[in-house]
């Protein structure tokens, strides 16, 4: 059974109550002296808090979806530097398309791609860093309808927090939905979209930072994975034509990477992300002991001492819940005024560090961030 079975979580709960019940009948038995009475209430005590604590973190898991798989969990599984050949036109660079699924909550399963889209399950390979991760990417109805066929779209690579997995974006925050939804509505134009977790490299958390001697995943995602989304897919490779949201890491990942790459990037969307690269145990030396580095993956840094880059970005988060995210922001807003650097924002009065709060933003994100990515004819 997989770590997000519905099955685990009843057997886990089972597990405590049953564990809850024995303590409970137990103890009179085990009120007496010496060491064996003394074992079996300290090996009841700590059977019922494991068994509780498991149960909660398999309903935190759930919830926020921080790991998807035991291998996930455990950093067993096969999500190392891989060489990938292209699968899907036979070309090199490329992704390889791994499965199609439905579109989600669209009351349309089943229906026909050039209706709802369609979302393919792919791996993203990285020419130039030998880096690779899977992901997803959701091809608006128009990709397949006749009056678009040469048309090249703009695309937009959404990358959720850490360690989250891709699937968060599509069984969480549902982008494909939404997005169809909005262009159905005439709020955003027709955009694909490339569903990403933040680091190629797991289980280390790289910040989306070209790490000395290690993963660079800066260049990963500037450079590897827009040319092989443009060598598979009809994505335009225009100015203005490619833009990047996240939330958490994922809103920290797109502002820099905005900021760093603005031929690359025409716009970033952050919800909830911050401002300076996490340094903690998954994240290791992500600098060499550089502080120049340091300092330069530090964006309010960046607005005061390097010239502001030309670019449009959104922040999104609330005024309460989410710790000091309002504080940080207003000091991000301001380093930006009067400088090339554009940034508007959305605040919700209250909202956590959740997908619940993430979600109500995410059509009015997309919706700005469609209206900053140019249309090829």
């Amino acid at each position: 059974m997989g770590l997000t079975s519905h099955k685990v979580l009843a057997l886990s709960a089972l597990l405590s109550v049953l564990t809850v019940a024995g303590t409970v009948l137990l103890w009179p038995r085990l009120a007496g002296r010496g060491w064996r009475p003394v074992l079996g209430r300290l090996g009841t005590v700590v059977g019922t808090q494991l068994a509780v604590l498991c149960t909660l973190a398999l309903l935190a898991n759930d919830y926020f979806a921080f790991y998807s798989s035991w291998d996930d969990l455990l950093g067993t599984g096969e999500d190392g530097p891989v060489t990938i050949q292209n699968q899907l036109l036979g070309r090199d660079p490329g992704v390889q398309r791994l499965s199609t699924e439905n579109v989600r909550d669209t009351g349309a399963t089943g229906r026909a791609p050039e209706q709802v889209g369609r979302l393919e399950k792919v791996r993203l390979p990285g020419a130039s860093t030998g880096l690779s991760t899977e992901g997803y990417v959701y091809l608006p109805p128009q990709y397949f309808q006749p009056g678009y066929q040469d048309k090249r779209f703009p695309a937009a690579i959404a990358i959720t927090g850490f360690p989250g997995d891709a699937k968060n974006l599509v069984g969480k925050l549902n982008y494909p939905s939404v997005q169809l939804k909005l262009t159905e509505q005439g709020k955003a134009r027709p955009t694909v979209l490339v569903l990403m977790r933040p680091s190629p490299a797991m289980p280390r958390d790289t910040e989306c930072e070209d790490v000395p001697g290690g993963p660079q995943t800066d260049r990963y995602f500037s450079a590897d994975v827009p040319a092989a989304l443009r060598a598979s897919y009809r994505i335009a490779s225009g100015p203005g034509s490619l833009g990047v949201i996240g939330n958490s890491t994922g809103g920290y990942c797109a502002l820099k990477l905005a900021m760093r790459h603005p031929d690359v990037f025409a716009a970033a969307v952050s919800l909830s992300g911050y401002y300076r690269a996490a340094e903690d145990p998954t994240t290791g030396d992500l600098f060499g002991g550089d502080g120049q580095r340091r300092e330069q993956a530090d964006l309010d840094w960046r607005l005061t001492h390097l010239p502001a880059p030309a670019t449009a970005l959104l922040v999104g988060g609330s005024r309460e819940g989410d710790g000091d995210y309002q504080e940080q922001t207003e000091r991000f807003r301001a380093a930006a005024r009067g400088t090339a650097t554009k940034v508007s924002a959305i605040t919700l009065d209250s909202g956590g560090h959740n997908f619940t709060t993430w979600s109500r933003m995410l059509p009015a994100s997309l919706g700005w961030l469609s209206d900053h990515l140019t249309d090829p004819a």
